[in-house]
């Protein structure tokens, strides 16, 4: 087979790197893309998801951090999202530990109903070393009923470092990088695939498979395919962000962080050399001069280069598959990186592509199919967490906020928080990313107390569950104390180069 990948980034350069690992010797990838043309490169925090990834290519954990820049993320803290002045922290992994039939967040539920019991993030060991400023990764010999045994993490790093690194895996393993802009899609006037696409410079790349990782454009999906956008601005209102470094002032948080202003939200990614910022807002409320003031008012440091504008619009393709086109990345779709989901979204997109690649020169409609409707799964489910961050507020101190808190929302994401609401339950749908942990977490963040609990929770008597909950709380304490700062941790097993300011 003859796979042409259209772009390169952190899209092209991950599928690349995949599939080369993944496929034989009788596969020949290429990749076509420009010094000319700039990568947006909004994907510097990610989701414990990414290990796998990593782990799968066969690489060096200190090597792939010190080369990128990186950090550890053991999650995102929120501030002023349910009201101002509210802080909370979606963590990673397990929270405290369950009993029987009945989850931990219910027997916390019952004793926070009764006073007995303290804040959701003391129960977790991830949330808590997050505050301290700790990390360390599970030890391998510590078993998962352990705190430390369960310790889940990601990474922060520099987009376009990554996407350098692994530009030199792929090559590594056969890859031909072309260097060139497209100036024709060359399609069979038959059926409508495309058989190659004509540089500026005249040269002629054709192939069986082409990945679309054009960006926003999606030269190929859009420009060539007509797959349709499908808008979600109805529920996500936020179509511009600012992305701007600054110099690194403390030592980096073991945590993304995430605080709303008026008009939408700004990100913090900490990373060994420097910070990375970026102010995420709607049009509709707030000027591009008034949203660059506010970003650069709430730097830890001073800037280190100008904001960057990005323009977008939440949603997704109508088909991430058309024929023999194939998009990943920002070409099929964009969800802010609020929840930090936008690398995710490349590599399961690489992941279902590899369980579902066609025989060369076949594509069969229903491994399309299949494919396009895996990928809407997930985004929409996707969707939906995020607009229970912005739809669970009791803010109304701006026209924006008071617009996301009595927004419409959609009838899947109604459902999970009613249910909530009711009885603290949470069922999983299927394998969309977000599981009960997040759920919870985010939803008692933004101030959805549920009013009762799982009735399985009474089978621990009243003088039993405040010992329950003391004593999970106190474990989970003791072991952050065992654990190295962040700082410590990277000092000792991965430091980047030392670059210049």
């Amino acid at each position: 087979m003859n796979i042409v990948i259209v772009g390169g980034g952190t899209a092209g350069w991950m599928a690349a790197s995949a599939l080369s690992r993944a496929l034989n010797r009788h596969t020949t990838i290429r990749l076509v893309e420009s010094d000319e043309i700039g990568i947006v490169g909004v994907g510097e925090a990610t989701v414990p998801h990414i290990k796998a990834f990593n782990q799968m290519l066969g690489l060096n954990e200190a090597q792939f951090v010190s080369r990128t820049q990186g950090s550890f993320k053991l999650g995102i803290e929120f501030r002023d999202w349910g009201r101002l002045g509210d802080s909370y922290v979606h963590g990673f992994g397990t929270m405290g530990h369950d009993v029987g039939l009945a989850s931990f967040h219910q027997y916390w539920i019952k004793g926070r109903l009764r006073g007995q019991a303290s804040d959701l993030l003391d129960y977790s060991v991830n949330t808590v070393a997050a505050m301290r400023g700790k990390f360390m990764p599970a030890p391998v010999d510590v078993p998962a009923s352990n705190p430390l045994g369960s310790i889940a993490y990601a990474y922060h790093f520099d987009a376009a470092l990554y996407a350098r690194f692994l530009r030199e895996y792929a090559e590594q393993r056969g890859v031909k990088r072309i260097e060139g802009k497209v100036r024709e899609v060359v399609t069979n006037p038959e059926n409508g695939y495309v058989t190659a696409v004509r540089l500026e410079n005249g040269e002629s790349v054709s192939g069986d498979l082409f990945i679309d990782c054009t960006g926003f454009r999606g030269l190929l999906i859009e420009g060539t395919c007509e797959a349709g956008y499908e808008d979600w601005k109805q529920w996500l209102p936020c179509d511009r962000a600012l992305a701007v470094p600054c110099a690194k002032v403390a030592p980096p948080t073991p945590y993304t962080r995430s605080t709303a202003r008026g008009a939408g939200w700004q990100w913090r990614i900490p990373l060994q050399h420097r910070t990375g910022n970026g102010y995420v807002y709607s049009s509709d409320f707030i000027s591009d001069d008034e949203a660059a003031s506010v970003l650069l008012a709430n730097l830890d440091g001073a800037k280190l280069a100008d904001p960057k504008p990005l323009r977008f619009t939440t949603g997704i393709r109508r088909k991430a598959w058309v024929r023999n086109v194939v998009a990943l990345g920002l070409a099929s779709g964009f969800m802010e990186p609020l929840e930090s989901t936008s690398i995710h979204m490349i590599q399961s997109g690489i992941s279902r592509l590899l369980q579902l690649l066609p025989e060369s020169g076949h594509v069969d409609p229903l491994l399309i199919d299949r494919y396009n409707a895996q990928v809407r799964f997930e985004a929409e489910r996707i969707r939906d967490f995020l607009v229970l961050h912005y739809n669970a507020t009791s803010r109304n101190d701006t026209p924006f906020w008071d617009h996301c808190r009595t927004m419409a929302v959609p009838d899947t994401l109604k459902e999970y928080t009613d249910l909530f609401r009711h009885s603290g339950r949470f069922f999983r749908n299927a394998d969309e990313m977000f599981g009960l942990v997040s759920w919870v977490q985010v939803m008692v963040g933004q101030g959805i107390m549920p009013t009762g609990y799982d009735p399985l929770v009474d089978q621990m008597s009243d003088e039993d569950l405040p010992r329950f909950l003391a004593s999970i709380r106190d474990v989970v304490s003791k072991n952050v104390d065992l654990m190295p700062t962040h700082e410590q941790f990277i000092a000792r097993e991965c430091p980047a180069p030392q670059v210049a300011a």
